[in-house]
């Protein structure tokens, strides 16, 4: 059973700020913002490559919620997934990142080697 499952199944305690019967949403332990919380779905789904398009139309309408829940809606915010390793995945269970409360920088790509990608 991966991480996020564990804390679905509350065998590992998070720091819980909205949860429906689909979704559940808590803060990140390395927050890379002064907001920074994670959405996953309650059933496992290994990343955005297996989600099907009525789960993610419900997240969708689940990460608007904690958007208001730790009133970011209106200065904005950043909703990020990873897929697979090169994509900075590290846990095999779709989330997202919702990062706000500040204005945030794109300069996490300054690692990157482009050659051969194009």
């Amino acid at each position: 059973m991966c991480l996020f499952c564990k804390i679905v199944n509350q065998e590992i305690p998070s720091n819980i700020i909205l949860e429906d019967d689909d979704f559940i949403a808590f803060h990140d332990i390395n927050p890379k913002a002064p907001v920074h919380i994670l959405a996953i779905p309650k059933i496992h789904v290994d990343s955005f490559n297996e989600a099907s398009a009525d789960l993610m139309g419900k997240m969708s309408s689940f990460i608007q919620k904690i958007a208001q829940e730790v009133n970011i809606n209106e200065s904005g915010y950043r909703v990020i997934t990873n897929i697979g390793d090169n994509g900075g995945q590290e846990i095999k269970h779709l989330h997202f990142h919702v990062l706000g409360g500040a204005k945030l920088k794109w300069g996490h790509f300054s690692d990157a080697d482009p050659k051969g990608h194009f």
